[in-house]
């Protein structure tokens, strides 16, 4: 496989991925609001943060309200990292590479990215927002779901597959920093139905709560909530999850020996920390160790597989 290919690909299941995560965060901080006192709630600013885009933000808008963050994560195109964006970057990656995807994939991916420009307006406004970003939701999982029903189990595919599973940790971690400095202290007690509250928000935000009451077998708590989205290798949007995932389609690729080097000292980071003892300090220190471990293995993955040089993220966030 070309290595032009191979990059396109990868992109293409990142950006696709990185627009359904975008809808997440906006419909759940939407009913989170809704549950939380207005003194308390942690507002539209955290979902900046967790997309990484602060700075783009503050240097073009000057008011992190809900109209202005919304706007910019769902419809601005000068951001990079807003669904449109996403759609659109992933859609120009199809594009190159549809000769060797089935026909299915990019129909799909036309349709939802048609779909989020000419229907944006709508989704803008309160009304329409709820049922706008389940629309993208949904798309993206039938993206998924065409990938998974119809396309070989070749490099194409394993390529696909490395470039979700990798942005969604990535993701994943970032939900639970920002999430968790949002979050409430434990010594305060007549606010702890709040902080449950939160926490539930952080497992909706990656549609965990039910497999997380399933597998945990108890009420939602900080430290087993930390241990399930971090350390579970059967919930699909739990970091070892995504990574042993990845895993999984490396073993099929030739010189994948610096990639997967650097993948398993990243595992190592994951399994073997005691996650439900971090402090906020020492979880947010750690959330920060793995998102550079996850860095140094994309750029290992560029490094031996992708145009050179391509070393950095083809977009922010």
């Amino acid at each position: 496989m070309l290595s032009r290919v191979a990059e396109n690909l990868y992109w293409m299941a990142r950006y696709v991925e990185r627009a359904e995560n975008t809808a997440r965060l906006i419909s759940v901080n939407s009913s989170l609001l809704l549950d939380l006192p207005r003194g308390i709630a942690p507002g539209w600013s955290p979902l900046i943060s967790i997309m990484g885009l602060n700075s783009e933000f503050d240097s073009r808008v000057k008011e992190p309200g809900e109209r202005q963050v919304v706007r910019f994560l769902v419809g601005d195109r000068g951001n990079s990292g807003s669904i449109i964006s996403s759609l659109h970057h992933a859609r120009e990656n199809c594009r190159t590479v549809r000769d060797i995807l089935p026909r299915e994939i990019w129909e799909n991916l036309n349709e939802l990215y048609l779909y989020a420009q000419e229907s944006v307006n709508v989704g803008l406004t309160k009304q329409g927002r709820f049922d706008y970003l389940q629309q993208i939701i949904r798309g993206s999982a039938t993206f998924i779901g065409i990938i998974a029903s119809v396309q070989s189990r070749d490099e194409a595919f394993d390529f696909l597959r490395i470039g979700r599973n990798l942005e969604r940790a990535d993701m994943t971690t970032r939900i639970i920093d920002v999430r968790s400095a949002d979050l409430l202290p434990d010594d305060v007690a007549d606010l702890r139905p709040f902080d449950t509250i939160q926490w539930v928000s952080v497992l909706n935000s990656l549609s965990g709560y039910q497999m997380y009451r399933r597998h945990m077998q108890m009420q939602v708590r900080r430290a087993a909530v930390l241990k399930f989205l971090l350390q579970d290798n059967r919930f699909p949007r739990a970091v070892r999850h995504c990574l042993d995932a990845v895993e999984a389609c490396l073993v099929n690729l030739q010189n994948n020996e610096p990639v997967v080097k650097q993948l398993r000292l990243l595992v190592k980071k994951v399994e073997r920390a005691k996650v439900g003892q971090l402090e906020q300090t020492a979880l947010h220190d750690y959330i920060d160790e793995l998102q550079l471990s996850i860095t140094k293995v994309h750029a290992a993955l560029a490094e031996s597989y992708f145009p050179k040089p391509q070393l950095q993220r083809q977009s922010a966030g």
